[in-house]
C-alpha cells in the first residue's frame, strides 16, 4: 500500500498556520504593553474624569460630573478654541514651508538626497524641551529675528514675538515641520516623474502641472503630514509656556495646571478626555479620507 503524504498545498497550509501563531507570539509584548499602559491609562482618566477629591485635592474614586459640567465654562470653552486656531494654523504653515522643501529634496535632490533629509531630521533628535528654549532665546526681544527685523525697518523696539500668538504658533512650528516634511518627502519620491514631464508636454504649464498632477498624486501623504502635526500641536505646551503669555495658553497648559498645581484631577481628566476626542475626530476622519482615496484608485 503506498503511504499517504500531505499534499503540497496542505504543507503550505500547515507552514501558514505556524507562522499565523509565531506572529502572534511575537505580537503578544506590543499588545500587552498597549493594553496595559495606553487603553487602561485612558480608562482610568476617564474614571477620574466622574470622581471626586479630598479636603486635600487628592483623588478619590467616586460619582460627580462637577468636572464635565466645568468644561462649558467659557474660560475653557475659549482656551479649546484657541488651541484649536493654533493647531490648525500651524498645520497650515508647516505644509506651506515643507511642501517646498520635501518637492526640491524628493525631485532635483539627486545623490544629495539622503544627506538633506538626514540634515534636516537629525537636529529634531535633541530634546524637545532644549529645542523650545533655544527657539525662545532666537525670539526673544533682543534675539537674532527681531534685530534683523529692526535693521531693515521692518519692526521697532516696542515690537514682540515672545508672550504673543505668534510667538506661540511659531514654536509649534519649529517642533513640528519635520513631521510634515517626512510624508510629504515620501509621497514625492514615490511620484512618477514622467506624469509630470507628460503635463508639461501638454502646455499646462509649472502651475497647472502641480495643481493637477502632482498635488493630487501627493494628497495621501499631505493629509498624513496634517494629522502627524495636529496630533501633538493640539496637546502642547511648552510652546505656550515658554513663548506665550497668561492670554495664549492652550489645553495642554490648563491639564498640567490641574494636574500639578490646582490639584484639580476630575476637571484634568475631563479637559484631557475633551482633548482625545477632538484628536479621534481628526484621527477618524483621516482615515476615512483614506479609504475613500484607496476605493477610488482601485476603480
Amino acid at each position: 500500500m503506498a503511504l499517504l503524504r500531505p499534499s503540497s498545498r496542505t504543507r503550505r497550509h500547515g507552514a501558514g498556520a505556524d507562522g499565523s501563531r509565531m506572529w502572534a507570539w511575537f505580537m503578544l509584548p506590543g499588545t500587552l504593553w498597549m493594553t496595559g499602559f495606553l487603553i487602561a491609562s485612558l480608562v482610568l482618566v476617564a474614571v477620574l474624569a466622574v470622581g471626586t477629591t479630598d479636603e486635600l485635592g487628592n483623588p478619590r474614586f467616586g460619582f460627580d460630573l462637577a468636572g464635565v459640567r466645568a468644561l462649558t465654562d467659557p474660560a475653557y470653552t475659549e482656551v479649546l478654541a484657541r488651541s484649536l486656531g493654533y493647531a490648525l494654523l500651524t498645520c497650515l504653515i508647516c505644509l506651506l514651508i515643507a511642501y517646498p522643501v520635501a518637492y526640491t529634496i524628493a525631485l532635483y535632490g539627486g545623490r544629495y538626497k539622503n544627506a538633506l533629509i538626514a540634515a534636516i531630521v537629525v537636529p529634531f533628535f535633541a530634546n524637545y524641551l532644549v529645542r523650545m528654549y533655544g527657539w525662545s532665546v532666537v525670539l526673544s526681544d533682543d534675539g537674532p529675528v527681531l534685530r534683523a527685523l529692526r535693521a531693515i525697518g521692518l519692526a521697532d523696539g516696542d515690537t514682540k514675538i515672545l508672550n504673543t500668538g505668534p510667538g506661540v504658533v511659531a514654536g509649534l512650528v519649529y517642533g513640528f515641520v519635520v513631521f510634515m516634511i517626512i510624508p510629504l518627502y515620501a509621497a514625492l519620491e514615490r511620484l512618477d516623474v514622467s506624469l509630470i514631464e507628460a503635463g508639461r508636454d501638454l502646455y499646462g504649464g509649472p502651475v497647472r502641472t502641480f495643481l493637477f498632477v502632482t498635488l493630487p498624486a501627493t494628497r495621501q501623504g499631505a493629509a498624513a503630514g496634517l494629522v502627524l502635526v495636529f496630533l501633538p500641536a493640539m496637546g502642547d505646551f511648552v510652546s505656550a509656556q515658554l513663548m506665550g503669555g497668561p492670554d495664549q495658553i492652550m489645553i495642554g497648559n490648563l491639564i498640567q495646571d490641574k494636574f500639578f498645581q490646582g490639584q484639580n484631577w476630575p476637571l484634568g481628566s475631563a479637559l484631557t478626555m475633551l482633548l482625545m476626542l477632538v484628536l479621534l475626530i481628526g484621527m477618524f476622519g483621516y482615515l476615512r479620507r483614506t479609504r475613500k482615496d484607496e476605493a477610488e484608485a482601485r476603480r
